[in-house]
């Protein structure tokens, strides 16, 4: 990565240089010392802190509470479910020892919390009283990442939630999973400005030990999708491993149904992917830990404490109105100098304050993501800055969302379908439901089924196979 102070390269350049200069120079994150592994800064997680913030209430709105699990599993716990454990075996980290002595059974470190919480839940539930059970974990999950690492989309440790939830019944159960996908759409879509599209995974695809998964995906400028977050119908299949029973009204012992959820700190990367530019970050308003900057100019001492006065006062009237703002007082730095910094970590406003906007009762206001200045009047400030806000907020939803739109690629035919994927973004195509040519697909082209969107029945045939056509489903390169 180029040592320079500024982003070297542009997006369409190398894509994945970029975003990896733009992760440490904006100073969201910085490499540790074990490969696969990173440290979130202060920046990096006070933008996760927003998204946790935001979905932690929307949680405890709809029932949820939170609570704790620890991080090690006993390796028999993890085998009890074995179709589960298969799918995670390659990527848990083992703890063997303590000091240096051999464990007697290894332990190993949470990739996922079903198999530990569902043992514990096994014990609380005995009625249909103690239902519904909804629970939250804000947690650290680890999986050794078999495949290349890239920060904040794959990584070996990770920041993530996971719900967990006990029902009476499959409609519950159903009811709770797709919820909770409309939770995360409104989150990821109106808060950190991504559009995606929401369905159901394939059964190859879906999480291993659910009936069903629910995902949000959304595709990234390099055309290549990403999965935003997953809900999973458990229905029956974990409480009959786990015993999770109880008595029902009717006074009858009966296996509960059960979901589980999840959205991790992926979201930063595609915030930064989504938005970026060649200068750095660009931050929806809405997520952004800062929203706007203010910087005085002064270049004589005579002029500094009239603009500063000034400056705490603009402070004052967007703190008071619940607009997230600092003063950069910093006086070994030129103006010139702040504007990149702030720039870079995408800030969505800037506002400037010399000598002539102090006399001309002004300031002067530049939008990161067009580079436009205003002159603004102060007393119009406040409306303005709102104004803009929520302007710099629908624009880059709506940019995203051009983007997604123009690279949703409906086919007919296999030779298309291998032609396009090339271009990246989503192929769009009839499947006939059959794993088999799931598999081709991907071995041929490097394509996976990245969501059936609801209600998606084809009346053409398999692009594949040519046979009868049962789901439309998009198909994509992804991370």
């Amino acid at each position: 990565m180029s040592k320079e102070i500024g982003i070297t390269i542009s997006k369409e350049e190398d894509f994945s240089e970029w975003y990896t200069q733009v992760v440490l120079k904006a100073e969201l994150i910085d490499y540790a010392p074990v490969k696969g592994f990173i440290v979130l800064r202060p920046d990096g997680y006070a933008l996760w802190e927003n998204i946790k913030n935001i979905a932690d209430k929307k949680f405890k709105e709809t029932g949820h509470k939170n609570g704790f699990l620890p991080v090690l599993i006993p390796e028999s716990l993890l085998s009890k479910e074995a179709h589960h454990f298969q799918g995670f075996k390659p990527e848990v980290f083992w703890v063997t020892h303590t000091g240096d002595n051999k464990l007697i059974e290894r332990l190993a470190v949470r990739p996922t919390s079903e198999t530990l919480a569902y043992e514990i839940f096994a014990k609380w539930i005995r009625s249909y009283r103690d239902l519904p059970l909804k629970l939250n974990f804000w947690n650290s999950a680890l999986r050794a990442e078999i495949k290349s690492t890239k920060p904040l989309i794959r990584n070996s440790e990770f920041l993530w939630q996971e719900g967990h939830t006990i029902h009476e019944s499959r409609d519950e159960a159903e009811k709770e999973a797709l919820m909770m996908l409309n939770i995360y759409r409104e989150i990821i879509e109106d808060y950190l400005a991504i559009p995606v599209i929401v369905g159901y995974k394939s059964d190859r695809e879906k999480f291993v030990g659910a009936e069903y998964t629910l995902t949000l995906e959304a595709l990234m400028p390099d055309g290549k999708a990403l999965q935003m977050g997953t809900s999973h119908n458990l229905a029956q299949n974990f409480s009959k491993v786990f015993n999770i029973k109880f008595l029902n009204k009717d006074n009858e012992e009966v296996y509960a149904w059960q979901t589980s959820w999840g959205i991790s700190w992926r979201l930063i990367g595609a915030i930064v992917m989504t938005h970026g530019d060649k200068h750095g970050l660009i931050l929806p308003p809405k997520i952004a830990p800062l929203q706007v900057i203010i910087v005085p100019i002064y270049y004589k001492s005579k002029d500094k404490d009239i603009i500063m006065e000034k400056a705490r006062k603009v402070k004052d009237l967007l703190n008071t109105n619940s607009i997230r703002v600092e003063i950069d007082e910093r006086e070994e730095y030129t103006p010139g100098y702040k504007f990149n910094h702030w720039e870079m970590k995408g800030i969505p406003l800037r506002i400037e304050i010399g000598p002539r906007d102090v006399n001309n009762k002004r300031v002067v206001i530049s939008r990161r993501d067009t580079n436009e200045k205003y002159e603004i009047n102060d007393e119009v400030i406040l409306m303005k800055v709102n104004e803009l806000l929520e302007s710099i907020q629908n624009n880059l939803y709506n940019k995203a969302k051009m983007l997604l739109e123009s690279n949703i690629h409906e086919v007919y035919n296999y030779e298309d379908m291998k032609s396009l994927i090339e271009k990246g973004g989503f192929i769009k195509a009839s499947w006939c439901g059959n794993e088999e040519c799931e598999v081709r697909i991907k071995e041929e082209i490097g394509a996976d089924i990245r969501v059936i969107p609801f209600n998606s029945h084809s009346n053409n045939n398999c692009i594949y196979c040519n046979g009868k056509g049962r789901h439309i489903a998009y198909f994509a390169r992804a991370y």
